[in-house]
């Protein structure tokens, strides 16, 4: 028996305790039986299927576990569940870039301005916080699938006053790869004034969504050489051996992203940016 008057047993058979049902509201400070941890509840979201709650401790480090039995609340044993969804505030809704949600939204047609990012990835990432307000605007986000002809690409596009390209690159940092790419593509005559681009530090664009969104403090290390998705699957002991395993773990990460609050600075900032160019 534990000091707590309950032991593993009584996890096996929950049920048969009829543990009090608590709803996992913000702020509540619940512990982890198994590890121990304690902390206060920041949110509740689904991956894989399975509910889990975020609990941050008092130093502000958070993890996520299962919803249900093997929590105490106060020393006693309780179920946790999710909270019945409230009503909707009378005040303004926001999106989840933090502007003001539009109601009754019909989506412009689109402009013939354009946003440009690397990949897959990094376009289901812009539309997942930015969604709202590109369909406000009438502004489609494009992968490009890789920068190489960047130059070419924007030659080919034909930008202009009223067709105009924002760019987002990973990686662009001061005499790197990218940065000579986004030189030679800034310097076809009609980009000028037309055509902005901007970049994030990060060698890939899953590194720009904060890792506590997964419970860890930071990324793992990912070895000199070594792809940056296999490398961090790896580090997080999720599958990894698969391209089916790579879409499967962004899935799972793209789906802890609720609000631009889950994101790095250093991509908000410029992607807010290339918004703004394209809008003024």
């Amino acid at each position: 028996m534990s000091s707590y008057g309950w032991g593993p047993q009584d996890l096996a058979a929950p049920k048969a305790r009829q543990l009090r049902e608590v709803p996992a509201e913000p702020g509540l400070v619940l512990e982890d039986v198994q590890s121990g941890w304690v902390g206060a509840v920041v949110r509740v979201e689904k991956s894989g299927g399975i509910h889990l709650v975020s609990l941050e401790d008092r130093r502000g480090k958070t993890k996520s576990f299962p919803l249900g039995f093997g929590f105490l609340l106060e020393g006693e044993p309780v179920k946790v569940v999710a909270a019945a969804p409230k009503a909707r505030p009378a005040g303004p809704q926001r999106t989840a870039s933090g502007s003001v949600r539009v109601e009754g939204l019909r989506a412009q047609v689109a402009k013939a301005s354009r946003i440009w990012v690397e990949g897959k990835h990094d376009a289901e990432l812009v539309e997942k916080v930015w969604g709202h307000d590109l369909r406000v605007e009438g502004i489609v986000v494009e992968p490009l699938h890789g920068v190489d002809d960047l130059a070419a690409a924007v030659e080919s596009f034909g930008p202009g006053p009223d067709r105009k390209l924002g760019i987002l690159v990973d990686h662009l940092l001061p005499n790197t790869k990218e940065w000579r790419i986004a030189e030679a593509a800034m310097a076809v005559p009609a980009a000028r004034g037309n055509v902005l681009i901007v970049g994030h530090p990060y060698v890939d664009v899953w590194q720009a969504i904060k890792p506590s969104v997964i419970g860890l403090d930071k990324w793992p290390t990912v070895p000199r050489g070594t792809d940056w998705k296999t490398g961090i699957l790896t580090g997080l002991g999720w599958p990894h051996s698969t391209q089916a395993d790579i879409a499967d773990g962004w899935k799972r990460l793209l789906g802890s992203v609720r609000t631009y609050a889950d994101l790095e600075p250093s991509l908000l900032g410029r992607v807010e940016e290339v918004i703004d160019f394209l809008t003024a």
